[in-house]
């Protein structure tokens, strides 16, 4: 063998220094990813944290406004059953006015009939 061509144990030898520069570099690159993960994970908590507040937020601010709209409601449905209710007392007022008004006429058409028919049995004697 000539001295050019390494033999089998410095073939050997240089692949497992080889695979221990490449895991020296996996560690060293293991070690910085592993700050950046960290850090990169505190962020996806803190997103996750702010996102959960947002959507209370969120929730809360949807059921006052539900609430605000069916308090809304129930007034407007108040105000248009009391408005129904003096729209229909109104109606039996002036009923009533209308039935006391045609009575009243009557009384006085049978008052002047009557008067009428006195008056000619008066010129008939």
């Amino acid at each position: 063998m000539s001295r050019k061509e390494p033999g089998f144990a410095e073939r050997l030898q240089t692949a497992t220094m080889a695979k221990q520069a490449q895991l020296e570099t996996i560690r060293a690159t293991a070690l910085a990813n592993d700050a950046q993960s960290t850090e990169r994970q505190a962020a996806r908590v803190e997103t996750a944290e702010a996102r959960k507040i947002r959507t209370a937020e969120r929730k809360y601010s949807n059921r006052v406004t539900a609430e605000l709209r069916d308090t809304q409601r129930a007034a407007e449905k108040a105000r248009q059953a009391h408005a129904v209710t003096e729209e229909n007392a109104r109606k039996d007022a002036e009923r009533v006015a209308q039935v006391e008004a045609n009575a009243a006429l009557k009384k006085d058409q049978k008052a002047a009939r009557d008067s009428k028919y006195a008056a000619r049995k008066a010129r008939q004697k």
